[in-house]
């Protein structure tokens, strides 16, 4: 895709869709004039600091526990080289590369705000690794969240010494070859660089990005799938009343009634049954803006604290002047951590709820709508054991809903005495994520079905352009027959965001409300 516009790296305001534009090459990012005068005037006092006798904590002294060393003028530079090396110890499988792209975003965008004492030239090059799609192989395991995600931070800068190893070309590759065949020579760090590199929050942050993302395209998917799950059961609409909504004015739950009154308007469907004489439904139809809406209000929360966090410097220490640098804590990633932790229960209650309405569509309690979602069953079991997939999955993410910033393991010899695990929350919440978008998946298939039940009459325009999708690509069943390819496609159409973008294409067309007052509030990232 062409670029066809700039960020200014330490100057611009990062958002999370920009982040993930410039990660995905649609978007690039510079480094202004402005900007390189403050990094410079950055990395000349640092120089300074170094050659001076006055003890600058990881300028001229060791690192954690050995803050007390000096280090002598003509060792600070090998420091720097040696603090990458002995902090690379990650293991694990490789996180995915789009998180290591992210992670260098986050970091030039940190270190770009001239506080850090970085080199221009180091920043060059890591533009460099982004622009020719030269990304650092990153362990996932290894940080606790404190001063800085360290051990992943360190493996995603070896490649700037010649270290370590890059996804290129679709392979795997030894970064001095890469170096070698594009005929660069590794980066001679100054000092204050190593550290400058690897303290931060880039690795919990770059996790948060993916989730804020994935997350979105989750809550807006499980509106659809539970309109129309509220259709194949013919559930009532009065409990999304606007009029109720304003009495407990929760901006998460006035979007999402907002969301399912307009899914639903103009519906057949709800029309059929108006007087009918139940009275009312239950909680996982009933209260789906109750509880749709804190999860929308938790993902809120997180997209906010992100957009501070990656708009922040967060290294050790800040350079404000020659003679005011402080060494603080801003790398501590505890004020992620806990929003990540929040998300990661908030998306697994969209799965839970989703789990419950599967259930409710195959208990055979609505009218038309058979027992296990097959009209002949005994010799057909129907629908019933994609549930136990479903229950699967929401019982795992309960698991998964600990928080792991509730856990503190102190490290370096009890300098960093309490820590944020906050790697291990964004690990666990896109974990949660991915399962909450197969039970979604699981919802459609099952929604669909129900929904057949009901022809010829038809729901809302964008539920009934979502069914057709859904039967474009998977048939009715009225008797038993593997099922598995048929979850995986109904799956693959909410983990892509397929289902979202059909309603959003279809209210375009049609000019169909598919907004409300709170849109902005709940799209704009």
């Amino acid at each position: 895709m062409s670029v066809n516009q700039f960020f200014n790296y330490g100057s611009d305001f990062l958002t999370v869709s920009k982040a993930l534009a410039i990660s995905k090459g649609n978007l690039k990012g510079v480094l202004s004039p402005e900007t390189r005068q403050k990094i410079k005037e950055s990395s000349a006092i640092v120089e300074k600091i170094a050659l001076a006798d006055k003890p600058v904590y990881g300028i001229n002294t060791g690192f954690g526990p050995l803050c007390t060393e000096m280090i002598s003028a003509e060792d600070t530079k090998k420091l720097q080289e040696n603090i990458l090396k002995s902090h690379a110890v990650g293991v694990g499988e490789p996180i995915d590369a789009e998180i290591s792209r992210l992670m260098l975003v986050l970091k030039l965008q940190a270190l770009a705000k001239g506080y850090s004492g970085i080199q221009e030239a180091t920043l060059d090059r890591m533009i460099w690794h982004l622009e020719i799609g030269a990304i650092p192989l990153v362990p996932k395991q290894g940080s606790v969240g404190a001063s800085g995600d360290l051990a992943p931070l360190s493996h995603l800068f070896l490649p700037l010494i010649g270290l370590g190893k890059v996804h290129y070309k679709g392979a795997v590759v030894a970064t001095a070859d890469l170096l070698k065949e594009h005929n660069l020579k590794p980066i001679a760090l100054g000092a204050k660089e190593g550290l400058a590199l690897i303290n931060g929050t880039q690795f919990i942050a770059a996790h948060a990005v993916k989730v804020v993302a994935r997350f979105y395209n989750v809550l807006a998917t499980a509106d659809i799938t539970a309109a129309m799950m509220l259709e194949g059961l013919m559930g009532s609409v009065k409990p999304f009343d606007e009029g109720l909504h304003k009495l407990r004015p929760y901006a998460g739950n006035q979007h999402v009634a907002a969301n399912i009154r307009n899914l639903l308007a103009d519906s057949e469907i709800v029309s059929s049954h108006l007087d009918c004489a139940k009275v009312q439904d239950p909680y996982s139809l009933r209260c789906i803006p109750q509880v749709h809406g804190a999860s929308r209000n938790a993902w809120l929360h997180l997209k906010d604290t992100l957009e501070i966090e990656i708009n922040s410097v967060t290294d050790n220490p800040i350079i404000f002047s020659e003679d005011n640098t402080i060494s603080g804590g801003n790398f501590h990633g505890q004020p992620i951590a806990m929003p990540l932790d929040y998300a990661c229960l908030a998306a697994s209650e969209i799965g839970n709820i989703s789990d419950r309405r599967i259930y409710l569509s195959l208990e055979g309690n609505t009218d038309g709508v058979p027992k296990l979602l097959m009209k002949e069953t005994g010799l057909n079991s129907g629908f019933m054991i994609l549930q136990y997939t479903s229950a699967a999955l929401a019982s795992e993410n309960k698991g998964l809903c600990f928080p792991a910033s509730a856990d503190s393991i102190p490290t370096s010899l009890g300098q960093e005495d309490h820590v944020s695990m906050g790697s291990i929350s964004g690990r666990k919440a896109l974990q949660v994520i991915e399962n909450v978008e197969k039970i979604l998946g699981i919802e459609l298939f099952c929604a669909a079905q129900a929904m057949d039940y009901h022809a010829p009459l038809k729901s809302g325009k964008i539920v009934m352009a979502v069914h057709e999708f859904v039967r474009s690509k998977i048939e009715h069943l009225e008797e038993d027959q593997i099922m598995y390819e048929m979850m995986e496609k109904a799956i693959e159409m909410v983990q892509s965001g397929t289902v979202l973008k059909i309603a959003q294409e279809l209210a375009a067309k049609e000019n169909v409300v598919n907004t409300t007052p709170f849109t902005a509030q709940f799209e704009d990232f």
